[in-house]
């Protein structure tokens, strides 16, 4: 059976449609069997079911950091490698420049890349006696304020034992992979990729330690909304949840590790220089 090598590209980006049409023509002529799939704001549903029914072998995500956050959520869930291509003008995530998109995904293939196997985060929200369905992140969740001009009080819970309360624009906590985005504009240290871990920054405290707190894997950490300000839960940039006090966020490790498939294995070093270089160009 031929392998399925489906494409993930935003509506909105002409470029990127451009570049998986030429792709997919090249690659089919070849003998692969190429799926599109265009994610819309609104259709995310309907793009995943395409998605879920090509069966595919590589997902390759073709835009910005936020159409690879999306696509990464999908690949997690069917268990496949994914491979950023960098279209976005900050790209810690995405390091494949399309010049070079034929040849990586046929080394993909073939087993011939370095396929890193990067820590996710596992989100539990409880909205009174409502339960929702566990949610994968990425990069971050974070629990934050709703109301312009004031705080949101939260107390955070380490293992079950209370840590300390907040006030403060909102509390982040953030994968390894994504203690360079939110976390670090917060103020939160890098932690490298491979660290079995994850990091708890709170946002523009108020009158309270403004400093982070690195976790291992094994630990849980609980975010309680209390006070009597709402909040708002965001998973990746997205809000899932609107929180009222009493509420509560769960944090742990993911134990199923999401597949990233990387041109080489550089060290933290040389990717933290490139990354935020890009972050300031």
């Amino acid at each position: 059976m031929s392998e399925t090598v489906a494409f993930i590209v935003h509506g909105g980006r002409q470029d990127a449609m451009e570049a998986a049409r030429e792709t997919a023509s090249r690659l089919e002529e070849s003998g692969l069997s190429v799926g599109v799939v265009v994610f819309t704001d609104g259709a995310e549903d309907q793009a995943s079911l395409e998605l879920a029914a090509l069966s595919p072998s590589l997902i390759v995500s073709l835009g910005g950091d936020g159409t690879f956050l999306r696509a990464a959520k999908r690949a997690h869930e069917l268990d496949v490698p994914i491979l950023g291509v960098n279209f976005g003008r900050v790209g810690y995530l995405l390091d494949v420049p399309p010049t070079e998109l034929d040849g990586v995904i046929r080394r993909a293939l073939e087993g011939h890349v370095v396929v890193e196997e990067r820590l996710g985060l596992a989100i539990s929200v409880r909205e009174g006696p409502l339960v929702h369905e566990t949610i994968f992140a990425v990069n971050e969740v974070s629990v934050e304020k709703t109301v312009p001009g004031h705080v949101v009080r939260l107390a955070a819970g380490i293992d079950g034992e209370p840590f300390m309360h907040f006030s403060a624009d909102g509390v982040l906590i953030a994968s390894p992979m994504g203690s360079t985005a939110y976390n670090l504009s917060a103020g939160g240290p890098v932690l490298s990729p491979d660290l079995d871990g994850f990091v708890m920054t709170p946002v523009a405290p108020h009158f309270v330690i403004d400093r982070s707190v690195v976790l291992s894997g094994d630990q849980v950490v609980s975010l309680d909304v209390v006070g009597e300000r709402p909040a708002v839960c965001v998973v990746d940039g997205v809000s899932i949840a609107t929180l009222t006090p009493g509420d509560r966020v769960e944090c742990r490790r993911e134990p199923r590790r999401l597949h990233v498939v990387t041109l080489a294995e550089p060290g933290l070093g040389r990717r933290l220089r490139e990354s935020l270089r890009q972050g300031h160009e």
